[in-house]
């Protein structure tokens, strides 16, 4: 197999199940204890990684977002916590997220090993917040499932930021790409749902996006032998079925 065919087979998997715990209520129920209003907590526990930066730092990493509606939510979420702290509650909940969901994998320790082992190779460049994860401190071997948690998010913070890049190369804005694939985010992300693009005239500069995404994101791959991307593809996709059956039930 070759690595943008992993990347490509692997893709839903690590979008879906890498972020799920952004997606999770517990995760905006501790966000309400500590003193947020809802998704502020979302854009500073998540662009806390980038350090106390400017907001328009965290504006230029959220690719899809509209710029104004994330300076305005870094600021009120600079007002509950610094950001290194709102990014430390991140990283405990998405671990304790995966020891609460993620089900029993044969195989789960392999999985560890190859998500660190392209997490640890894979250049930072383009990618500030997978950068800016990588270099938290995650959960320990010891809890496994938090640590496999924390690992699928940095690939998904990897594969995002360079969908993200190949998504501005294509010729598309981040408007655009979120009206043609995730238009009920529209609102969340600061877009007016009335004023987006019609998807005819989109799609065919998506899916060129798509296809760069996997062949960069190959590249990260490329840092696992044949034997390893197999079993990469392999133990992803049974993880995240193993997810998405027991969320249906």
């Amino acid at each position: 197999m070759e690595p943008q065919d992993a990347a490509r087979a692997t893709a839903v998997a690590i979008e879906q199940l890498g972020g799920a715990f952004m997606l999770d209520m517990s995760t905006y129920a501790r966000g309400a204890e500590l003193g947020y209003s809802g998704v502020d907590f979302y854009v500073l526990g998540r662009g806390g990684a980038l350090g106390d930066t400017h907001a328009d730092v965290v504006a230029a990493a959220f690719v899809f977002w509209n710029p104004d509606h994330v300076r305005s939510l870094w600021e009120s979420g600079r007002a509950v916590q610094p950001p290194a702290e709102a990014a430390g509650e991140w990283v405990r909940l998405c671990g304790a997220w995966g020891e609460a969901n993620l089900l029993d994998l044969d195989g789960l320790e392999r999985l560890i090993e190859l998500c660190a082992k392209v997490t640890d190779a894979a250049s930072p460049s383009a990618a500030p917040l997978f950068a800016g994860w990588r270099a938290l401190e995650g959960p320990s071997a010891d809890r496994p499932k938090a640590r496999a948690q924390y690992l699928l998010n940095g690939l998904r913070e990897l594969r995002g930021a360079l969908h993200g890049a190949a998504v501005l190369t294509s010729g598309l804005t981040g408007r655009e790409a979120v009206g043609f694939r995730a238009a009920h985010m529209a609102p969340i992300f600061g877009w007016d749902p009335e004023a987006l693009p019609d998807a005819a005239d989109v799609e065919g500069r998506w899916k060129q996006a798509e296809a760069g995404t996997d062949v960069a994101f190959g590249l990260a791959l490329s840092a696992l032998d044949d034997g390893e991307l197999a079993d990469f593809v392999e133990l992803v996709n049974a993880l995240h079925a193993g997810w998405a059956a027991a969320k249906g039930a």
